[in-house]
């Protein structure tokens, strides 16, 4: 790999540490990455307060541009970045393809939305006096990256930051990091200037969030990843009272309605569960289907599961690759084990297969009791835990009874008692009809234990902005 350093003010440095990062289909190791440090963190963020005062001063136009010429030089290298999201990811062609192509397109996105900041001038009605509202840079931004999205959780958090004007600090997952550094290179061709990007890759990850988290000059930070560490994390950003924006996990219940056209639903679900291979966390959890529905469901949705071809990603033939890591893979079995302990059916899958690499075959379990231990967790992985119900009143109930709120789907082919379905559903997101709902330019984000603050959209920018109030007479 030719990108395995630290990248520190535009410079690739050792580290006094290195860490193996693993390849998920083959157990091998890809590569030898350097660690950061306490003195590393420090010296990225010095360079990140350097670079952000002039890109700050920067007119939004000569920032939208920069960001312009990342999209295009990206686009162009999509079999790179989709290669290399395989190798240390392990997902499978199709889905490192549309991961690049998705990454990219918040370069594309945020270049249009870095010249849209707008403000406001109006008359206050008590006083007379002008109020004169604009939006500012915030300040440093340290970022934290999963591993399920190499690419597209990295550009996701670094195009809007850039757009508006602010310095940033990456700390990319341990399992994967190796994406994140080999972008630096075309950020450099595109323009970004010395320092404004810094790459920590570190197998500290506690010790180095938190000490930037209490270094003054850091004034956002964004994090995807799991609610526990959401939680830990906003414990320290108090101490500084950071900007936090935070996507947190997720419960995702698909509902399918007694009227749902069913080539829809199936399709819907399939996109919805088997993205990512089920390691996202927008991916189906929970499955609620119409009891009179349930048999067909559970038929077709077998059907098309068994027929995905398993193995290792960089066969462009294979339709369902790795998972992550031994622990991920692990857990996923233990959630099929524990279920069908409890009364569940096996319909397809299930099986662990033996040789190297961190497989699980796309799995369907129906007659799924609420006791599950799948039903209360994130299962991360691609099994479809199907449930049944008779009443839409119920169904809805059952969808909202979790701490999660990041997104739901409902399939129905009544609009507007879809729509109904969908207002009563406490969730940042629903896809309705359609098993996809993230995209660039959309408000990504939940209610509840799933986050705070939206990416994407106008909103991701704002995240990364402080908003000024300027009282004034003429």
């Amino acid at each position: 790999m030719d990108y395995t350093d630290l990248y520190i003010d535009g410079e690739w440095r050792k580290g006094t540490e290195r860490f193996d990062v693993i390849n998920p289909a083959t157990e091998e190791v890809l590569a030898s990455v350097a660690s950061a440090d306490i003195a590393d963190a420090d010296a990225a963020l010095d360079a990140a307060e350097r670079a952000m005062a002039e890109w700050a001063a920067r007119k939004p136009r000569e920032r939208s541009e920069v960001l312009r010429r990342a999209w295009e030089l990206m686009t162009d290298r999509l079999d790179h970045f989709a290669h290399l999201i395989t190798l240390e990811n392990g997902k499978a062609r199709a889905d490192a393809i549309g991961e690049a192509t998705y990454a990219a397109e918040f370069f594309r996105w945020f270049a249009e939305e870095a010249v849209r900041a707008d403000g406001l001038i109006t008359h206050a009605p008590a006083s007379g006096a002008r109020i004169v509202v604009q939006h500012k840079p915030a300040g440093l931004a340290v970022l934290i990256t999963p591993w399920n999205y190499p690419a597209a959780m990295g550009t996701r958090k670094i195009a809007p930051a850039l757009a508006a004007g602010c310095g940033v600090v990456i700390k990319p997952a341990s399992e994967t990091p190796l994406t994140m550094l080999a972008l630096m290179p075309l950020l450099e061709e595109a323009g970004v200037p010395k320092g404004l990007v810094n790459v920590l890759p570190s197998k500290k990850t506690g010790a180095l969030v938190d000490h930037m988290l209490h270094d003054p000059r850091v004034r956002v930070v964004s994090f995807t990843g799991s609610t526990g560490v959401g939680r830990k994390l906003l414990k320290s950003a108090a101490d500084q009272v950071l900007k936090p924006a935070m996507e947190l996990g997720g419960n995702a219940p698909v509902l399918v309605l007694k009227d749902a056209d069913m080539d829809t639903a199936i399709e819907g679900t399939m996109l919805a569960k088997m993205r990512n291979l089920g390691e996202a966390c927008t991916a189906a959890n929970r499955i609620y289907v119409h009891e009179s529905l349930a048999d067909d469901f559970t038929r077709r949705l077998s059907a098309r599961m068994s027929a995905l071809k398993v193995g290792d990603g960089t066969d462009p033939s294979v339709d369902v690759g790795p998972l992550v890591n031994a622990e991920t893979r692990d857990k996923v079995a233990e959630f099929v084990s524990d279920a069908l302990a409890k009364g569940a059916k096996l319909e397809c899958g299930g099986t662990v297969p033996n040789g190297p690499g961190f497989f699980y075959p796309p799995t369907v379990i129906s007659n799924v009791p609420e006791t599950a231990d799948c039903v209360h967790d994130e299962i991360f992985g691609p099994v479809a835990a199907i449930q049944t119900f008779a009443d839409e009143d119920d169904a809805i109930r059952r969808a909202n009874a979790t701490e999660y709120g990041l997104v739901a789907y409902v399939f129905s082919a009544d609009f507007k008692r879809a729509m109904q379905v969908c207002e009563r559903l406490d969730y940042g997101m629903v896809g309705l009809n359609r098993g996809l709902v993230s995209d660039p330019a959309a408000p990504f984000g939940g209610t509840k234990q799933s986050g705070l603050g939206r990416e994407g959209g106008h909103e991701g920018m704002l995240e990364f902005m402080e908003t000024q109030y300027i009282s004034a007479e003429w």
